[in-house]
């Protein structure tokens, strides 16, 4: 039997951050795992239903739980993001709650060793 904790908090460093009214610029944060109600509640959402992929807004809004010092996460600062640091949180979204983990298995160009990195960055610094 696995007696390790479930982990269900992951940091993460955006590539670009989210800069906010006043210009400063927010790249470390903390995404959660999703929960069912996360992933249902969103289909009722009129603006998902007009655009299904307003959909990965809703969620990561749902389960962004901090970036920088922001007060607070919500659509509008999804919208606000770069296309980049989207589709940066896509990917860890995907990756926590389909496949439990943030890493990816990677080669060296140079070598041809393989290894895994972690693709969620060092979010060990605040913005």
């Amino acid at each position: 039997m696995d007696s390790a904790p479930l982990r269900t908090e992951y940091p993460f460093v955006l590539p670009r951050g989210y800069v906010d009214h006043s210009g400063q610029v927010h790249r470390s944060g903390v995404m959660r795992l999703a929960t069912a109600r996360d992933e249902i509640a969103p289909q009722t959402d009129p603006q998902v239903r007009q655009n299904p992929a307003y959909l990965t807004v809703l969620l990561l809004s749902r389960t962004v739980t901090r970036l920088g010092r922001l007060d607070r996460i919500d659509a509008e600062v999804i919208e606000g993001l770069f296309a980049s640091d989207l589709a940066f949180l896509q990917d860890l979204y995907r990756r926590i709650n389909q496949q439990g983990h943030t890493e990816a298995d990677v080669r060296c160009p140079g070598c041809g060793q393989e290894f895994s990195v972690d693709v969620s960055g060092d979010a060990s610094g605040e913005s």
